[in-house]
């Protein structure tokens, strides 16, 4: 599951070239078609030759019906073994676009330029794929690491402030399952910004690359990453399903705020600790995420690492120190949900 990390456009270049792709194709969604590709194409010259995939911008499009026709598009296009897909985008684009080059005839190599904070720390590393079935997140996929991932900070500059502020939840994950002292340093953000949040994206993401290293096809350690995911993966379905789609970092964050009051509850994580991340999570996120509890629960009953009938919650018995499978019970989601809601 390693993937190269590239940082400059030269090394992107010399990479492409290295491949010697028989064609190249690049997946964007309207926002980075518009506002990426012709910034990337003026930097990289392998990339001035290409086909270009537009997808609606969205969790909408991480579904089959997208899918579809991405892959009658390639087939038109005549893209073989050889072929390259490029996926420049955000989280959307880098689960859908791998899904699609490892499944298209039984898998074309593909590389990741990751648009957005999300996608820089957490969702274009680590080798997994994925599209939504319906209400139920990621769902269908596959393990398939990518030939590179480019990453460049200055996409930041251009990321509405919303979607960076999402992305930061990532970050704040990681933290909170591996480095304390990160943590800290991160509490003591006063604004989330591409400037005060570029110092993290390295170390950010080099948790993630150690925790996939260790554990890469999710057997053990890496469901830890999963921390905050599985009442944030129920609250992202429900918020559409509700037509008030949530961004995935601002559902992440909620899930984030539970698992941690869950923690306090059950295994002795430092309820005052708790209580710092909260208000740090509340004076950036303005989600309440806390009505429709019923249905998230029956959401959640779907979860991927679920076994045996019960739903397992990543939790923490301190700054980096996750427990994995914990089981928790509806009447302990409830008396959790219901003391977050009071803070």
């Amino acid at each position: 599951m390693n993937a190269k990390i590239i940082t400059d456009f030269e090394a992107l270049d010399q990479l492409i070239q290295g491949l010697s792709p028989s064609s190249i194709t690049v997946l964007v969604d309207s926002n980075t078609h518009e506002h990426c590709l012709p910034a990337l194409q003026m930097q990289c010259s392998s990339l001035l030759d290409i086909e270009v995939l537009e997808v609606p911008p969205g969790e909408e499009s991480k579904d089959m019906e997208i899918a579809y026709p991405l892959w009658q598009s390639l087939a038109e296009l005549q893209v073989d073994r050889k072929g390259l897909l490029v996926n420049l985008g955000g989280g959307m684009i880098t689960d859908l676009g791998g899904f699609v080059a490892s499944t298209f005839k039984r898998g074309i190599r593909f590389i990741h330029i990751p648009t957005s904070l999300l996608g820089m720390v957490d969702a274009a590393y680590g080798g997994k794929t994925g599209i939504n079935l319906g209400e139920l997140k990621n769902q269908v996929g596959t393990f398939k690491a990518p030939e590179a991932i480019f990453l460049s900070p200055a996409w930041l500059e251009s990321l509405p402030q919303r979607e960076l502020v999402a992305g930061y939840a990532e970050m704040l994950k990681h933290a909170l399952i591996a480095n304390p002292d990160q943590l800290t340093q991160m509490m003591e953000l006063g604004e989330i910004n591409a400037e005060s949040t570029a110092p993290f994206v390295e170390a950010s993401l080099a948790i993630k690359k150690d925790v996939v290293e260790q554990d890469p096809f999710e057997q053990g350690l890496r469901k830890a990453l999963n921390f905050g995911h599985t009442y944030g993966h129920a609250l992202e379905s429900l918020s559409f399903q509700l037509n008030e789609p949530l961004l995935h970092g601002e559902a992440i964050a909620v899930g984030i705020k539970l698992a941690l009051q869950l923690s306090v509850d059950k295994t002795g994580f430092d309820s005052a600790l708790a209580k710092k991340v909260n208000a740090h999570i509340n004076q950036h996120f303005k989600v309440d995420g806390t009505a429709e509890a019923k249905a998230a629960w029956h959401l959640m009953q779907n979860d991927k690492k679920n076994e045996d009938g019960e739903v397992r919650f990543v939790l923490l018995k301190a700054v980096g120190e996750p427990l994995l499978n914990q089981v928790v019970h509806a009447d302990e989601f409830y008396s959790a949900l219901a003391k977050i809601a009071e803070s």
